[in-house]
């Protein structure tokens, strides 16, 4: 979800070639499949499309690749950190941190309540811009 919220604001904010924004999963059993259709509904209901996105891992060449890795909870961190062999130049940084109440997304695959991670992904999303766009 915070791939497309993010590529929805940037777009909104007309700074989209300013970003390259993808993501990629920490962990191997969603790989090759498509969006999971709750969350696909969620984003329709605001507007954001996810069309054609299939999960991906991500791979130790992603750290090289991007000025930024973040992750939605303390374990998608101990897998980004584990899979880029580590962080010495501190890319890898969790959404919520961006926001005043640090912490965890709420994640729907153990909750299905996709409205909280809708909320968390949404405020997280909003303050990683701004605090890119001070940069």
């Amino acid at each position: 979800m915070a791939e497309f919220v993010m590529k929805d604001l940037v777009k909104q904010a007309g700074c989209e070639e300013d970003f390259y924004i993808e993501s990629a999963a920490t962990s191997t059993e969603e790989i090759g499949n498509e969006v999971y259709p709750p969350a696909k509904r969620k984003l329709a209901e605001h507007g954001i499309g996810c069309k054609g996105k299939t999960a991906r891992q991500m791979t130790r060449k992603d750290y090289e690749r991007f000025d930024l890795l973040i992750g939605m909870d303390t374990w998608n961190i101990r897998n980004m950190t584990r899979i880029c062999g580590g962080d010495p130049e501190g890319k890898i940084q969790m959404l919520l941190d961006f926001t005043n109440r640090p912490g965890d997304v709420a994640d729907p695959w153990y909750t299905g309540n996709f409205e909280a991670t809708w909320r968390d992904v949404l405020e997280g999303c909003t303050c990683l811009l701004r605090f890119l766009s001070k940069k």
